[in-house]
């Protein structure tokens, strides 16, 4: 791709459903140049029950998606295939591919006033201990308490992130945690940001809550600065949704938390890459 070409080129974004659309709000806020290509996995989420192996196949059949697509960078805006994945197919394709655990972690470790930090995320993510690992290379001594909150991801899949039930879920998953001495906590998974303020009222103002997305942003702003590949064509941004199921569905929802109209949805054969 001749470097012109490549700056305008999008971006690729994906994640197992309509959890990274919290990413992809974050990146059109900060970068509102780029072009997006995003990609949910709505016939196979959650991710977070799922095999590595079967993470990291899912992963690549995506990544070969969005290069027919012709994207210049990929954001893996998914907990459970950044902690699984995301170093097998850095390895394996000739693209910039970034994840959102390690700007997760970076933001922690600035915030925390006594290195205590909390992490939600699937069983998959927390099993990992990516987190764990990622924030003791910057602050070896904090102690980091990783929890599963499986029913999250489908809370919010469904619609249901301001209904009763959803407190009580959260009651029952954070009340230990509760009453640890965290002071910051990571919503280590793309639907999480969706359960915020719930979140946030549940713990108090004592405790500072993580959202990755916008260090990811950041992350990826900078990849496109030092590779000369940003967007300065000054044409508006172009915005393109794919999924593998649930195609209107899914653009009902993305219409409720993006700051831009999606009017149109594709469903793909995901397995066909």
């Amino acid at each position: 791709m001749e470097n012109k070409n490549r700056n305008t080129a999008a971006i690729g974004v994906f994640d197992s459903g309509v959890g990274g659309l919290t990413v992809t709000r974050e990146i059109m806020r900060q970068l509102p140049n780029e072009n997006v290509v995003y990609f949910g996995d709505t016939a196979r989420v959650p991710y977070g029950s799922k095999s590595k192996n079967n993470i990291i196949r899912f992963s690549r059949q995506i990544i070969r998606f969005l290069k027919t697509k012709n994207v210049k960078a990929i954001v893996i805006a998914c907990n459970t295939a950044s902690a699984l994945a995301l170093e097998t197919v850095q390895q394996e394709f000739d693209i910039p591919i970034i994840g959102v655990i390690v700007p997760g972690a970076r933001a922690a470790v600035r915030e925390t006033k006594n290195g205590q930090i909390g992490v939600l995320g699937t069983e998959a993510t927390i099993k990992s201990e990516t987190y764990t690992k990622e924030i003791r290379k910057l602050m070896p001594e904090a102690e980091v308490i990783g929890k599963p909150c499986p029913l999250f991801v489908p809370l919010v899949e469904e619609g249901f992130a301001k209904h009763k039930i959803t407190e009580e879920v959260i009651d029952i998953y954070l009340s230990d945690m509760r009453k640890s001495e965290i002071d910051t906590l990571i919503l280590g998974c793309t639907h999480y940001p969706l359960l915020r303020s719930r979140i946030m009222a549940y713990f108090g103002e004592s405790v500072h809550i993580v959202n990755p997305a916008y260090e990811t942003a950041m992350d990826l702003k900078q990849i496109l600065e030092e590779q000369k590949i940003a967007n300065t064509s000054g044409e508006p941004a172009a915005y393109d949704f794919y999924v593998s199921d649930a195609a209107e569905k899914f653009k009902k929802f993305a219409n409720s938390i993006l700051p831009y109209d999606v009017d149109k949805t594709q469903a793909i054969d995901i397995e066909d890459y």
